[in-house]
Formats: C-alpha cells, structure tokens, sequence
C-alpha cells in the first residue's frame, strides 16, 4: 500500500482548521472525531464507507461519532482495547465525566453521542495484526490507548502518544486531560512506538508528521516541562506559563489550535490528578 493512500481528514470541528484529523487508510478509518463533525466527515469520505473503524482511544474527540456512523453503515467493525469497549456500548459513564469537564458545551462541542452495538465492536489487547497493521497497547493519556503501526507505509498512527503539534510550528504540547494519566506508562509507550523506527506519524491534533525523532525528543520534553510546572504553581500560573510558550513559538500561526484541541486547565488537572495518586500510594 503506498504511503499516499493514508490520507489525513480534517473534520473542522467548530469551523476550524487544524484541531482534530482522522485518516483513511484503504477502506479502514482511523479515529473519527466528535459526533458535531459526521458532516464534515462524510463530506470527506464521499460515497464509499469505510469497512473498518479503527479507534485509538475512547475520547469524544477521538471516538464520539462512532454510533453515529454505525448507525449509518451497520455492518462498520469498530476496533477498541478492552478496556474501552464497554464505554462504547454503554457510553453513560463516558459521558457523564465529559460533562463534569465540559458542562454547558459538550453538544455544542462534541454533538450527541450513540452507543456502538456489541456486535461491531472488534475488542483489542495489543499485539494484533489485523490488515497490514500491527496493534500496540500504548498507555499513558488513557487506559485504553492503542497505537497502529503500517509497515508498508512506515507510518505509525500514534493518536495522542506524540503529543499536540501543529505545522508549521515546532512547539509540543503534551496532552494531559483527566483520569488517568500515568507519565511512567507513557513514556514507556513512546519507546514502543520508536522502536517501529517509522518515518512518519500520524497524530490526530494535528496531521501527519515526518521529523518522526524531533517530535518523539519533543513530547517527552514537554512531559517532563509540564509535570514539573503542574507540580509546582496555580492552575492559572500553569496556563499562563504555556500560552507564553506556544505564542512565543516563530511557527505557532495557530496558537488557538493548541487551547483547542488540548485546553490548558485540563492539562493542569490531568497532572494535578497524577501527582495527587502517588502521593497517596503506599
């Protein structure tokens, strides 16, 4: 498969550029954004259906469309690590920690959100092969985070694990959301994916990438930044210090794209949430 059939989808979410991508690879979708965005995301797909869904992780901005777009085509297959599948098919919990982040704008953000039949969804370990892909257990951002690797392509679909980076700014943005960030796991996924040696990553905020090794150094130093600041100011000194950051970055045309596809209170809280359990742990 040439490394040109994975094509990045934009699905404009709120009308903007460069916040959250989806790719098509062949007939298999990879992630596919908030339910808010299905019309954009038909609009790109055009008139042939994906056969497969191939989620990263579970999060609205990653999976929320995914009963939207069963509905739609039933016979989708939907591909989620175990430990997401069974927010996919009930999503109640799922939505009701979205809300106590987002309260009055989750429609507005992310649209209504259906639950996946238990008979699309193909639950996931890690260590599959599956159509030319190779699956990884990539913990860190979430519990139930996976990575996709294509050989053919040399092209690692990497969700949130590479971080937020949007082109043609340099400047990486570690997203860091509530419950269950876990540093140690996430950098431990990092080296998973380095060891695929890809030549290119395909990140969901934003794009795909080719300097594959400056955004890999780029995320793990942007872990240790914000870990170290979350550790030691104000939520407000916390989203102060990194919107200095990525203004002060020559290449940051879309600072706003950084707010929005990763908001800086709620990396504050997703660190502040992990700081809390391991001073609590024995």
């Amino acid at each position: 498969m040439d490394r040109a059939q994975s094509r990045a989808i934009d699905v404009r979410q709120l009308g903007h550029e460069h916040l959250i991508c989806c790719f098509l690879l062949d007939d298999l979708l990879i992630d596919c954004g908030p339910a808010s965005c299905v019309p954009a995301l038909l609009e790109e797909l055009g008139d042939t259906p994906p056969r497969v869904l191939a989620l990263t992780h579970i999060h609205l901005d990653h999976a929320g469309a995914a009963g939207t777009l069963v509905e739609r085509w039933p016979d989708l297959e939907v591909w989620v690590h175990e430990r997401g599948a069974p927010h996919l098919i009930d999503p109640r919990r799922l939505l009701d920690s979205a809300e106590r982040l987002y309260g009055e704008d989750m429609q507005r953000l992310w649209g209504e959100v259906l639950p996946v039949p238990a008979a699309n969804i193909r639950v996931l370990h890690g260590g599959e092969e599956l159509d030319g892909l190779h699956v990884a257990y990539t913990p860190g951002h979430a519990s139930h985070h996976v990575s996709y690797w294509h050989p053919q392509s040399t092209t690692a679909f990497v969700g949130d694990v590479a971080g937020v980076r949007v082109a043609p700014s340099s400047y990486v943005l570690a997203p860091t959301p509530p419950p269950d960030i876990d540093l140690e796991l996430w950098y431990d996924s990092i080296a998973r994916v380095r060891a695929w040696h890809p030549e290119r990553l395909a990140i969901t905020h934003f794009g795909h990438l080719d300097d594959v090794t400056t955004q890999l150094d780029g995320i793990e130093r942007a872990l240790e930044r914000s870990a170290a600041l979350a550790r030691e100011v104000s939520v407000e000194q916390f989203v102060a210090a990194l919107r200095l950051e990525i203004d002060a970055d020559e290449g940051a045309r879309e600072s706003y794209a950084y707010s929005l596809g990763a908001p800086l209170d709620q990396c504050y809280a997703g660190l502040a949430r992990y700081w809390s359990k391991r001073e609590l742990a024995p």
